[in-house]
Protein backbone atom coordinates (compact mmCIF):
# COMPACT_ATOMS: atom_id res chain seq x y z
CA UNK A 1 0.00 0.00 0.00
CA UNK A 2 2.80 2.12 1.32
CA UNK A 3 4.83 1.54 -1.81
CA UNK A 4 1.84 2.45 -3.92
CA UNK A 5 0.66 5.46 -2.16
CA UNK A 6 4.91 6.68 -3.30
CA UNK A 7 4.57 5.72 -6.60
CA UNK A 8 1.21 7.39 -7.21
CA UNK A 9 2.60 10.53 -5.87
CA UNK A 10 5.55 10.59 -7.98
CA UNK A 11 3.64 10.22 -11.02
CA UNK A 12 1.68 13.35 -9.67
CA UNK A 13 4.79 15.23 -9.13
CA UNK A 14 6.27 14.83 -12.56
CA UNK A 15 2.94 15.57 -14.31
CA UNK A 16 3.13 19.05 -12.67
CA UNK A 17 6.73 19.45 -13.22
CA UNK A 18 5.62 19.02 -17.48
CA UNK A 19 2.68 21.42 -16.57
CA UNK A 20 5.25 23.85 -15.45
CA UNK A 21 8.40 23.73 -18.15
CA UNK A 22 5.22 23.79 -20.52
CA UNK A 23 3.47 26.89 -18.85
CA UNK A 24 6.54 28.49 -18.86
CA UNK A 25 7.71 27.99 -22.30
CA UNK A 26 4.70 29.05 -23.81
CA UNK A 27 4.58 32.20 -21.65
CA UNK A 28 8.29 32.85 -22.60
CA UNK A 29 8.13 32.32 -26.25
CA UNK A 30 7.39 35.49 -26.83
CA UNK A 31 10.04 37.45 -24.55
CA UNK A 32 12.83 39.02 -26.34
CA UNK A 33 15.59 39.54 -26.03
CA UNK A 34 16.46 36.50 -23.97
CA UNK A 35 16.52 36.95 -20.22
CA UNK A 36 19.95 36.48 -19.58
CA UNK A 37 20.70 40.02 -22.66
CA UNK A 38 21.47 43.19 -21.14
CA UNK A 39 18.86 45.45 -22.64
CA UNK A 40 16.41 48.90 -21.55
CA UNK A 41 12.84 48.33 -21.39
CA UNK A 42 10.89 51.30 -22.13
CA UNK A 43 7.28 51.67 -21.20
CA UNK A 44 4.70 54.29 -22.66
CA UNK A 45 1.61 54.83 -21.88
CA UNK A 46 -1.04 57.29 -22.18
CA UNK A 47 -2.20 58.56 -18.61
CA UNK A 48 -4.35 60.75 -19.67
CA UNK A 49 -6.15 58.16 -22.15
CA UNK A 50 -7.79 55.37 -19.76
CA UNK A 51 -9.60 52.04 -20.05
CA UNK A 52 -13.03 50.92 -18.30
CA UNK A 53 -10.96 49.88 -15.72
CA UNK A 54 -8.92 52.81 -15.11
CA UNK A 55 -5.68 51.30 -16.99
CA UNK A 56 -3.81 53.82 -18.98
CA UNK A 57 -3.92 53.26 -22.39
CA UNK A 58 -0.41 51.90 -24.23
CA UNK A 59 0.92 53.86 -26.95
CA UNK A 60 1.97 50.98 -29.64
CA UNK A 61 4.38 51.54 -33.23
CA UNK A 62 6.55 54.53 -31.04
CA UNK A 63 10.15 54.59 -33.09
CA UNK A 64 13.20 54.62 -29.72
CA UNK A 65 16.53 55.06 -29.99
CA UNK A 66 19.45 54.31 -27.97
CA UNK A 67 22.98 56.09 -28.05
CA UNK A 68 26.05 56.24 -25.90
CA UNK A 69 28.36 58.73 -26.23
CA UNK A 70 26.69 60.29 -29.44
CA UNK A 71 26.68 57.08 -30.99
CA UNK A 72 23.45 54.57 -31.91
CA UNK A 73 23.21 51.21 -29.95
CA UNK A 74 20.22 50.22 -30.58
CA UNK A 75 17.01 51.01 -31.85
CA UNK A 76 13.08 49.52 -30.89
CA UNK A 77 9.68 50.35 -31.18
CA UNK A 78 6.83 50.12 -29.28
CA UNK A 79 4.65 46.55 -29.13
CA UNK A 80 1.05 46.39 -28.62
CA UNK A 81 1.33 46.55 -24.57
CA UNK A 82 3.54 49.53 -25.04
CA UNK A 83 6.82 47.75 -24.29
CA UNK A 84 9.77 48.00 -26.46
CA UNK A 85 13.32 46.29 -25.14
CA UNK A 86 16.37 47.21 -26.66
CA UNK A 87 19.78 45.29 -26.35
CA UNK A 88 23.30 46.84 -25.65
CA UNK A 89 26.38 45.58 -25.83
CA UNK A 90 27.40 46.55 -22.24
CA UNK A 91 26.43 48.56 -19.02
CA UNK A 92 26.85 52.15 -19.04
CA UNK A 93 25.03 55.42 -19.49
CA UNK A 94 22.91 55.51 -22.20
CA UNK A 95 20.62 58.40 -23.69
CA UNK A 96 17.21 56.85 -24.87
CA UNK A 97 15.24 59.28 -27.59
CA UNK A 98 11.81 59.62 -28.29
CA UNK A 99 10.62 60.11 -32.05
CA UNK A 100 7.70 61.99 -31.71
CA UNK A 101 6.36 61.93 -35.36
CA UNK A 102 5.64 57.89 -34.94
CA UNK A 103 3.40 59.47 -31.72
CA UNK A 104 0.10 58.47 -32.59
CA UNK A 105 -2.01 61.19 -33.70
CA UNK A 106 -3.69 63.22 -30.96
CA UNK A 107 -0.91 61.85 -28.54
CA UNK A 108 2.19 64.93 -28.15
CA UNK A 109 4.37 65.29 -24.84
CA UNK A 110 3.58 68.35 -23.10
CA UNK A 111 5.66 71.48 -22.71
CA UNK A 112 7.31 69.73 -19.07
CA UNK A 113 8.10 66.03 -20.96
CA UNK A 114 11.52 65.78 -22.62
CA UNK A 115 12.15 63.36 -25.79
CA UNK A 116 15.10 62.39 -24.17
CA UNK A 117 15.53 60.51 -20.83
CA UNK A 118 18.72 59.01 -19.45
CA UNK A 119 19.15 55.61 -18.13
CA UNK A 120 22.16 54.33 -16.13
CA UNK A 121 22.25 49.99 -17.26
CA UNK A 122 24.03 48.32 -13.93
CA UNK A 123 22.27 45.13 -14.56
CA UNK A 124 22.25 42.74 -16.39
CA UNK A 125 19.04 41.43 -18.35
CA UNK A 126 15.79 43.96 -19.16
CA UNK A 127 15.62 45.71 -16.00
CA UNK A 128 16.76 49.07 -16.33
CA UNK A 129 13.71 51.09 -17.35
CA UNK A 130 13.35 54.47 -18.96
CA UNK A 131 9.71 56.13 -18.16
CA UNK A 132 8.17 58.98 -20.67
CA UNK A 133 5.17 60.56 -18.59
CA UNK A 134 2.91 61.01 -21.27
CA UNK A 135 -0.42 62.17 -20.28
CA UNK A 136 0.46 62.92 -16.66
CA UNK A 137 -0.64 66.40 -15.01
CA UNK A 138 0.78 67.35 -11.10
CA UNK A 139 -1.39 66.08 -8.60
CA UNK A 140 -2.58 67.69 -5.38
CA UNK A 141 -0.13 67.86 -2.73
CA UNK A 142 -0.13 64.83 -0.39
CA UNK A 143 -1.32 65.60 3.11
CA UNK A 144 -0.12 63.51 6.04
CA UNK A 145 -3.66 62.11 6.74
CA UNK A 146 -3.94 61.50 3.85
CA UNK A 147 -1.00 59.39 3.20
CA UNK A 148 -1.95 57.65 7.07
CA UNK A 149 -4.98 56.43 5.66
CA UNK A 150 -3.24 54.70 2.18
CA UNK A 151 -0.72 53.19 4.52
CA UNK A 152 -3.18 52.37 7.24
CA UNK A 153 -4.91 50.38 4.03
CA UNK A 154 -2.32 48.86 3.05
CA UNK A 155 -0.98 47.57 6.90
CA UNK A 156 -4.65 45.99 6.95
CA UNK A 157 -4.53 44.25 3.41
CA UNK A 158 -0.55 43.36 3.89
CA UNK A 159 -1.98 42.29 7.97
CA UNK A 160 -4.56 39.99 6.75
CA UNK A 161 -2.28 37.92 4.37
CA UNK A 162 0.26 38.04 6.99
CA UNK A 163 -2.48 35.96 8.67
CA UNK A 164 -2.95 32.91 6.65
CA UNK A 165 0.66 32.09 6.12
CA UNK A 166 1.20 32.94 10.35
CA UNK A 167 -2.05 30.50 10.94
CA UNK A 168 -0.74 27.48 8.87
CA UNK A 169 2.78 27.78 10.68
CA UNK A 170 1.15 28.01 13.98
CA UNK A 171 -1.16 24.69 13.21
CA UNK A 172 2.09 23.12 12.36
CA UNK A 173 4.59 24.61 15.05
CA UNK A 174 1.66 23.68 17.59
CA UNK A 175 1.24 20.21 17.26
CA UNK A 176 4.79 19.38 15.92
CA UNK A 177 6.80 21.99 17.71
CA UNK A 178 8.91 22.32 14.30
CA UNK A 179 9.88 26.03 13.28
CA UNK A 180 9.66 24.84 9.95
CA UNK A 181 12.01 27.27 7.77
CA UNK A 182 10.53 25.96 4.67
CA UNK A 183 7.27 27.98 5.41
CA UNK A 184 7.90 30.87 3.13
CA UNK A 185 8.36 28.26 -0.05
CA UNK A 186 5.41 26.70 0.78
CA UNK A 187 3.96 30.64 0.42
CA UNK A 188 6.06 30.31 -2.93
CA UNK A 189 4.28 27.32 -4.36
CA UNK A 190 0.95 28.96 -3.59
CA UNK A 191 1.78 32.32 -5.91
CA UNK A 192 3.81 30.32 -8.61
CA UNK A 193 0.93 27.27 -8.72
CA UNK A 194 -1.76 30.63 -9.39
CA UNK A 195 -0.21 32.32 -11.98
CA UNK A 196 0.65 28.81 -14.07
CA UNK A 197 -3.00 27.98 -13.97
CA UNK A 198 -4.18 31.36 -14.25
CA UNK A 199 -1.60 31.32 -17.92
CA UNK A 200 -3.50 28.07 -19.02
CA UNK A 201 -7.42 29.54 -18.25
CA UNK A 202 -6.78 33.01 -19.58
CA UNK A 203 -6.54 31.88 -23.25
CA UNK A 204 -9.48 30.01 -23.08
CA UNK A 205 -13.53 29.81 -22.09
CA UNK A 206 -12.43 30.01 -18.22
CA UNK A 207 -11.01 33.21 -18.80
CA UNK A 208 -13.30 35.68 -17.03
CA UNK A 209 -12.78 33.24 -13.64
CA UNK A 210 -8.92 32.71 -14.62
CA UNK A 211 -7.55 34.13 -11.22
CA UNK A 212 -10.43 32.72 -9.37
CA UNK A 213 -10.17 29.11 -10.61
CA UNK A 214 -6.16 29.23 -10.61
CA UNK A 215 -6.53 30.36 -6.77
CA UNK A 216 -8.60 27.15 -5.80
CA UNK A 217 -6.02 24.85 -7.33
CA UNK A 218 -3.35 26.58 -6.12
CA UNK A 219 -4.71 25.89 -2.63
CA UNK A 220 -6.12 22.40 -2.87
CA UNK A 221 -2.28 21.61 -4.53
CA UNK A 222 -1.13 23.79 -1.50
CA UNK A 223 -3.34 21.53 0.98
CA UNK A 224 -1.52 18.24 -0.99
CA UNK A 225 1.72 19.65 -0.49
CA UNK A 226 1.58 19.92 2.92
CA UNK A 227 0.14 16.09 3.24
CA UNK A 228 2.83 15.31 0.67
CA UNK A 229 5.78 16.73 2.64
CA UNK A 230 4.55 15.27 6.20
CA UNK A 231 4.25 11.21 4.16
CA UNK A 232 7.31 11.52 2.57
CA UNK A 233 9.51 13.94 5.06
CA UNK A 234 8.52 14.54 8.58
CA UNK A 235 6.78 11.75 9.47
CA UNK A 236 9.05 9.30 8.99
CA UNK A 237 11.74 11.37 10.73
CA UNK A 238 9.31 11.73 13.60
CA UNK A 239 9.13 7.98 14.05
CA UNK A 240 12.88 7.62 13.62
CA UNK A 241 13.07 10.39 16.91
CA UNK A 242 14.94 12.62 15.42
CA UNK A 243 15.11 15.93 17.32
CA UNK A 244 13.97 19.57 16.98
CA UNK A 245 16.71 21.10 16.08
CA UNK A 246 17.76 18.59 13.43
CA UNK A 247 14.41 18.71 12.00
CA UNK A 248 14.59 22.83 11.88
CA UNK A 249 17.89 22.30 10.09
CA UNK A 250 16.56 19.87 7.62
CA UNK A 251 13.93 22.44 7.12
CA UNK A 252 16.63 24.83 5.88
CA UNK A 253 17.73 22.59 3.64
CA UNK A 254 14.20 21.93 2.13
CA UNK A 255 13.67 25.66 2.08
CA UNK A 256 16.51 26.20 -0.15
CA UNK A 257 16.72 23.36 -2.29
CA UNK A 258 12.67 24.16 -3.50
CA UNK A 259 13.44 28.25 -3.60
CA UNK A 260 16.01 26.97 -6.34
CA UNK A 261 13.63 24.36 -8.11
CA UNK A 262 11.35 27.55 -8.43
CA UNK A 263 14.10 29.65 -9.60
CA UNK A 264 15.02 27.08 -12.30
CA UNK A 265 11.67 26.48 -13.44
CA UNK A 266 10.46 30.23 -13.28
CA UNK A 267 13.60 32.01 -13.61
CA UNK A 268 14.40 35.23 -11.36
CA UNK A 269 12.01 37.62 -13.06
CA UNK A 270 8.79 39.12 -12.07
CA UNK A 271 5.31 37.92 -13.52
CA UNK A 272 1.76 39.26 -12.59
CA UNK A 273 -2.00 37.33 -12.88
CA UNK A 274 -3.97 38.20 -15.49
CA UNK A 275 -6.34 39.84 -13.34
CA UNK A 276 -6.45 42.25 -10.53
CA UNK A 277 -2.71 43.02 -10.62
CA UNK A 278 -2.42 46.89 -11.54
CA UNK A 279 -5.64 47.88 -10.82
CA UNK A 280 -6.27 51.49 -10.35
CA UNK A 281 -7.52 53.69 -7.61
CA UNK A 282 -10.44 55.22 -9.63
CA UNK A 283 -12.35 52.22 -9.28
CA UNK A 284 -12.73 51.94 -5.38
CA UNK A 285 -14.93 51.17 -2.71
CA UNK A 286 -15.02 53.64 0.82
CA UNK A 287 -15.21 51.76 3.95
CA UNK A 288 -14.48 53.47 7.43
CA UNK A 289 -13.35 56.36 5.20
CA UNK A 290 -10.96 54.25 3.78
CA UNK A 291 -10.57 53.82 -0.02
CA UNK A 292 -9.91 50.23 -1.15
CA UNK A 293 -9.23 49.14 -5.11
CA UNK A 294 -11.23 45.96 -5.76
CA UNK A 295 -8.37 43.70 -5.78
CA UNK A 296 -8.04 45.22 -1.93
CA UNK A 297 -11.80 44.55 -1.19
CA UNK A 298 -11.74 41.01 -2.30
CA UNK A 299 -8.29 40.07 -0.57
CA UNK A 300 -10.25 41.57 2.87
CA UNK A 301 -13.17 39.66 2.28
CA UNK A 302 -11.43 36.60 1.48
CA UNK A 303 -9.16 36.42 4.14
CA UNK A 304 -11.48 37.62 7.35
CA UNK A 305 -14.04 34.53 5.82
CA UNK A 306 -11.06 32.03 5.57
CA UNK A 307 -9.49 33.10 9.07
CA UNK A 308 -12.89 33.18 11.09
CA UNK A 309 -13.80 29.88 9.13
CA UNK A 310 -11.14 28.27 10.72
CA UNK A 311 -10.95 29.92 14.06
CA UNK A 312 -14.40 28.35 14.41
CA UNK A 313 -13.44 24.75 13.35
CA UNK A 314 -10.91 24.83 15.65
CA UNK A 315 -12.96 25.96 18.58
CA UNK A 316 -15.84 24.04 17.77
CA UNK A 317 -14.93 20.75 15.49
CA UNK A 318 -13.70 17.24 16.76
CA UNK A 319 -10.45 17.54 14.94
CA UNK A 320 -9.90 21.02 16.11
CA UNK A 321 -9.77 19.71 19.95
CA UNK A 322 -8.08 17.04 18.54
CA UNK A 323 -5.51 19.75 17.40
CA UNK A 324 -5.51 21.46 20.50
CA UNK A 325 -5.29 18.51 22.57
CA UNK A 326 -1.81 17.40 20.68
CA UNK A 327 -0.47 20.75 21.13
CA UNK A 328 -1.11 20.92 24.62
CA UNK A 329 -0.33 17.22 25.62
CA UNK A 330 0.98 14.97 22.58
CA UNK A 331 1.81 12.12 25.55
CA UNK A 332 -1.27 12.41 27.09
CA UNK A 333 -3.59 12.69 23.45
CA UNK A 334 -1.86 9.46 22.69
CA UNK A 335 -2.23 7.79 25.79
CA UNK A 336 -5.84 8.42 25.63
CA UNK A 337 -6.81 6.81 22.51
CA UNK A 338 -6.22 9.66 19.63
CA UNK A 339 -4.09 9.00 16.61
CA UNK A 340 -1.78 11.67 17.04
CA UNK A 341 -0.01 10.90 13.88
CA UNK A 342 -3.23 12.03 12.02
CA UNK A 343 -4.01 14.93 13.80
CA UNK A 344 -0.19 16.18 12.82
CA UNK A 345 -1.32 15.51 9.12
CA UNK A 346 -4.27 17.39 9.13
CA UNK A 347 -2.64 20.11 10.85
CA UNK A 348 0.11 19.67 7.72
CA UNK A 349 -2.43 19.94 5.32
CA UNK A 350 -4.83 22.74 6.83
CA UNK A 351 -1.45 24.93 7.36
CA UNK A 352 -0.23 24.40 3.77
CA UNK A 353 -3.38 24.79 2.17
CA UNK A 354 -3.91 28.11 4.66
CA UNK A 355 -0.34 29.63 3.56
CA UNK A 356 -1.04 28.57 -0.21
CA UNK A 357 -3.77 30.95 0.01
CA UNK A 358 -1.48 33.43 1.87
CA UNK A 359 0.97 33.18 -1.70
CA UNK A 360 -1.94 33.66 -4.04
CA UNK A 361 -3.59 36.52 -1.97
CA UNK A 362 0.70 38.21 -2.02
CA UNK A 363 0.59 37.52 -5.75
CA UNK A 364 -2.66 39.90 -6.70
CA UNK A 365 -0.91 42.28 -4.13
CA UNK A 366 2.60 41.94 -5.41
CA UNK A 367 4.17 39.95 -8.66
CA UNK A 368 5.19 36.97 -8.34
CA UNK A 369 8.91 35.96 -7.89
CA UNK A 370 10.92 32.80 -6.83
CA UNK A 371 11.99 34.44 -4.11
CA UNK A 372 8.90 36.47 -3.21
CA UNK A 373 8.46 33.74 0.26
CA UNK A 374 11.92 34.04 1.72
CA UNK A 375 11.21 37.40 1.72
CA UNK A 376 8.82 37.65 3.83
CA UNK A 377 9.67 34.53 5.90
CA UNK A 378 11.02 36.78 8.66
CA UNK A 379 8.06 39.04 9.00
CA UNK A 380 5.88 35.75 9.40
CA UNK A 381 8.05 34.53 12.47
CA UNK A 382 7.74 37.87 13.90
CA UNK A 383 4.01 37.69 13.36
CA UNK A 384 3.99 34.33 15.38
CA UNK A 385 6.54 35.18 18.28
CA UNK A 386 5.16 38.28 18.80
CA UNK A 387 1.71 36.75 19.61
CA UNK A 388 2.31 33.51 21.04
CA UNK A 389 4.32 30.76 19.29
CA UNK A 390 1.56 27.98 18.86
CA UNK A 391 -0.97 29.89 19.62
CA UNK A 392 -3.86 30.72 17.05
CA UNK A 393 -5.46 34.09 18.88
CA UNK A 394 -1.76 34.83 19.28
CA UNK A 395 -1.02 34.66 15.46
CA UNK A 396 -4.03 36.98 14.86
CA UNK A 397 -2.83 39.52 16.89
CA UNK A 398 1.18 39.38 15.89
CA UNK A 399 -0.14 39.69 12.41
CA UNK A 400 -2.10 42.79 12.78
CA UNK A 401 0.56 44.92 14.82
CA UNK A 402 3.14 43.12 12.59
CA UNK A 403 1.29 44.46 9.44
CA UNK A 404 0.36 47.65 10.46
CA UNK A 405 4.28 48.29 11.63
CA UNK A 406 5.22 47.40 8.59
CA UNK A 407 3.24 49.54 6.21
CA UNK A 408 3.39 52.33 8.60
CA UNK A 409 7.21 52.50 9.23
CA UNK A 410 8.14 54.52 6.14
CA UNK A 411 5.68 57.08 6.42
CA UNK A 412 7.56 58.03 10.34
CA UNK A 413 10.95 57.62 8.62
CA UNK A 414 11.56 54.22 7.94
CA UNK A 415 13.19 53.50 4.59
CA UNK A 416 11.08 51.81 2.17
CA UNK A 417 13.86 49.20 1.13
CA UNK A 418 14.13 47.76 5.33
CA UNK A 419 10.62 48.72 6.15
CA UNK A 420 11.17 45.17 7.32
CA UNK A 421 13.16 46.51 10.14
CA UNK A 422 10.48 48.45 11.50
CA UNK A 423 8.42 44.93 12.72
CA UNK A 424 11.65 42.89 13.73
CA UNK A 425 12.52 46.14 16.41
CA UNK A 426 8.71 45.69 17.70
CA UNK A 427 9.20 42.48 18.32
CA UNK A 428 12.38 42.36 20.05
CA UNK A 429 10.58 45.25 22.45
CA UNK A 430 7.72 43.48 23.26
CA UNK A 431 9.66 40.18 23.91
CA UNK A 432 12.04 42.27 26.37
CA UNK A 433 8.46 42.98 28.28
CA UNK A 434 7.06 39.58 28.16
CA UNK A 435 9.09 37.21 26.73
CA UNK A 436 6.07 34.82 25.95
CA UNK A 437 4.59 36.87 23.65
CA UNK A 438 1.68 38.46 23.72
CA UNK A 439 -0.92 36.14 23.95
CA UNK A 440 1.48 33.29 25.06
CA UNK A 441 1.86 31.00 28.00
CA UNK A 442 5.02 30.75 30.32
CA UNK A 443 4.64 26.90 30.20
CA UNK A 444 5.56 27.21 26.43
CA UNK A 445 8.70 28.38 26.80
CA UNK A 446 11.81 26.34 26.94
Amino acid sequence: MRKRLYRVLVALIGALMVLMVGTLGAAQATETPPPDATAIQVTLQDEANKDAEGNPKPIEGVTLEVTKDGEKAGEGVTDAEGVAIIEVDELGEYVVSLDEKTLPSGTVLDENTKNEATVQVRFQGPNNRAIFPIGVTAGEQSSFGKDLAQNLRAGIVFALVLCLAALGFSLVFGTTGLSNFAHGELLTFGAVMAWTFDQIFKTGALATYSVILAGIIAVLLGGFGGYVQDKVLWGPLRRRGTGLIAMMIVSIGLAIFLRYIYQYFYTSSTRSVSQYSGQQREQHWYYLGLSLADREAVIILISVVTITAVCLWLAKSRMGKAMRAVSDNPALAASSGMRVDGVITNAWVIGGALTAMSGVLYALTLQVNAFMGMRILLVIFAAVTLGGLGTIWGSLVGSLVIGLVYELGPLFGVPTSIKEVGPLLIMIVILLVRPQGILGRKERLG
